[in-house]
């Protein structure tokens, strides 16, 4: 497919803030900091981070890049083709990703999202819910750091009608130079919780951190939170301090009472709501309790209709059509790593593979797992947890990796699996006639799993990125292969 202009050379160098070697031979069209995913057309960004993108600068150009844009020590090779030279590369990508929103019509609206839990989910539903009604740019992947903003900010055509940017943190003061870069209309936390806590004295200081996101929202810009969440009057608060109309989402609520309790201006509410196992619908109250609109999406989990709550207020929020937006989110199915399914073909039966392997903390296992009771045991009798260690939690690791087990027998899991030294904490609360496996590694805990699974398992995957889970889920489908 051919993609449509992005920059003129020009705009591009004014942008960057730095001085060119020659023009660039082919059209600009987009931006790529990684040579194995560069297309033609794209500026090359030698960024310094796990590896130096100065050694990569000619793999770049022979695979088509227009330019690349490179530190001004750096030494030209053989093949180069046009150069940027500046002294920080990643400092130019923030220039042209800050260029790119100023490009903006008056009229588009920028969307942010930040949260301990559902960030990404709930921006893959955003991009769902306003690509039905505009010309919509959104991150990809999880790209929310110090390079993934700037990034999609610079890969943003002047164009665009709605922009969907998902901004996330490990540490205080992380949030607020993104949120300044994007300045968004509407700036949304999903939730509060404590991941991350090894970075962080409690959680207030993680609520503080996600509150950075209001510090840079638009004159007139409504902030959207969470007001199940133990942290929201804090997060109100902050709201507030920074001059935003307060939305507030909430499942449980009254809204009146909910409306007086936190001081918000609005409310968006969950009425109503039901699961099937492989659906979630509810009926939504807008803002003032004007009407009700129907939503339904194709993921299961109360927590899935919560993300859909944000998508409703959002739409409002933005002035867009929210009844045909929330309409789209009728093919919303979760990305891979965050609950996707596969039915799996396993002798004369089917597994069905529920692969959360991308992330994991305390909240968001705990919400993973409330996902097997809606699963029917006549359709797959036996439920099976496959768990890895939950990553920087600090000294309160232990205390929350054993805790999962209270989730885990409400949910009425069958036989779990656990991998990493925390999760041997769980393991040891787990009845010996649950028990699975424990080991070290997930690498480890591969031929334990496989061994132990039959027709009518339900086995869901879920860990930190770090416990390497998805190399669990890997081996599952190479194993049985997805079902015809």
């Amino acid at each position: 497919m051919t993609r449509a202009p992005l920059w003129s050379f020009d705009e591009l160098v004014r942008a960057s803030g730095g001085a060119a070697t020659g023009k660039a031979d082919r059209t600009i069209t987009g931006f790529s900091i990684d040579t194995r995913t560069l297309e033609p057309g794209d500026v090359f960004v030698a960024l310094k981070d796990q590896r130096d993108g100065h050694d990569f600068v000619a793999a770049a150009f022979a695979r088509g890049a227009a330019a690349a844009i490179v530190a001004e020590d750096y030494v030209a090779k053989d093949g180069d083709g046009t150069l940027i030279r500046i002294r920080d590369p990643l400092r130019a990508l923030e220039a042209i990703g800050r260029a790119a929103r100023a490009r903006l019509a008056p009229g588009a609206r920028v969307i942010a999202v930040t949260g301990s839990v559902g960030k990404t989910t709930t921006k893959e539903m955003l991009r769902l819910a306003f690509s039905a009604l505009g010309a919509t740019h959104a991150s990809e992947k999880s790209y929310n750091n110090h390079w993934g903003v700037p990034l999609t900010l610079a890969r943003m055509p002047a164009t665009t009608r709605y922009g969907i940017f998902e901004i996330g943190m490990n540490h205080a003061g992380e949030i607020t130079p993104l949120a300044g870069m994007v300045r968004p209309h509407v700036a949304l936390v999903t939730t509060v919780e404590n991941a991350h806590i090894e970075n962080f004295a409690n959680e207030d200081g993680i609520a503080d951190a996600k509150a950075e996101i209001f510090t840079s929202l638009e004159p007139g810009g409504t902030a959207l939170i969470n007001l199940d969440n133990r942290h929201a009057a804090r997060l109100v608060a902050a709201a507030r301090a920074c001059g935003a109309h307060v939305t507030g989402i909430t499942k449980d609520c009254g809204v009146s009472d909910a409306v007086a309790e936190f001081g918000v201006d609005d409310i968006v509410a969950l009425a109503a709501h039901r699961m099937t196992p492989t659906t979630s619908e509810g009926e939504i109250i807008r803002p003032g309790g004007r009407s009700r609109l129907a939503v339904t999406i194709r993921a299961v989990g109360l927590h899935m209709l919560t993300n859909a709550l944000f998508v409703s207020a959002a739409l409002d929020a933005a002035g867009a059509d929210t009844q045909a937006g929330l309409a789209a989110l009728a093919v919303f199915s979760p990305p891979k790593g965050r609950g996707s399914r596969t039915r799996l073909h396993a002798g004369g039966g089917e597994i069905l593979l529920i692969d959360e392997s991308y992330n994991a903390n305390p909240a968001s296992m705990c919400a993973a797992l409330a996902i097997f009771p809606t699963l029917p045991r006549s359709d797959f009798p036996r439920r099976v947890a496959v768990l890895g260690d939950m990553l920087e939690l600090g000294s309160v690791s232990p205390a929350l990796h054993a805790g999962l087990w209270n989730a885990i027998d409400g949910a009425g899991v069958d036989l779990v699996f656990a991998a990493g030294p925390n999760m041997a904490h769980l393991y040891e609360r787990v009845p010996a006639g649950r028990q699975g496996a424990w080991a070290k590694t997930s690498a480890e805990l591969e031929r334990h799993l496989l061994s132990a699974l039959r027709p009518g398992d339900a086995v869901m995957v879920k860990g930190s990125n770090g416990s390497k889970m998805g190399l669990l889920v890997a081996a599952l489908l190479a194993t049985f292969g997805p079902a015809e």
